[in-house]
């Protein structure tokens, strides 16, 4: 599946526009991220988490300072969650890769 032709949408050149969890991956390495073992909270780092259905990959979302998730959900609004586990099941599917970067002084 190909992410939607939208005005707002971004895609890296060069990285092929499938929701696999592999260009996903290969999309956010464009942006400083590398794979990492898991969602535990490290001074410097961001981390962000994808989810996926056994058909694409659904969601991200991403760590705050304090340990806590930040997620947008389109129409309804962004939120902040505790865990991640709060946003799985059928709709979003599960963790299925965490990615990490070093942490820039313009990041919530």
């Amino acid at each position: 599946m190909v992410p939607p032709e939208e005005p707002n949408i971004y895609w890296p050149p060069g990285v092929h526009p499938d929701n696999t969890p592999e260009d996903w991956a290969a999309a956010l390495k464009t942006e400083g991220y590398q794979v990492c073992e898991d969602e535990r909270l490290e001074p410097g780092l961001v981390k962000v988490a994808l989810y996926a259905t056994p058909k694409m990959v659904t969601h991200v979302a991403r760590q705050l300072r304090d340990g806590r998730w930040a997620s947008k959900l389109g129409r309804f609004g962004d939120i902040e969650h505790d865990d991640l586990a709060a946003l799985e099941g059928p709709l979003f599917g599960h963790v299925c890769l965490f990615m990490q970067r070093p942490r820039r002084a313009d990041d919530p």
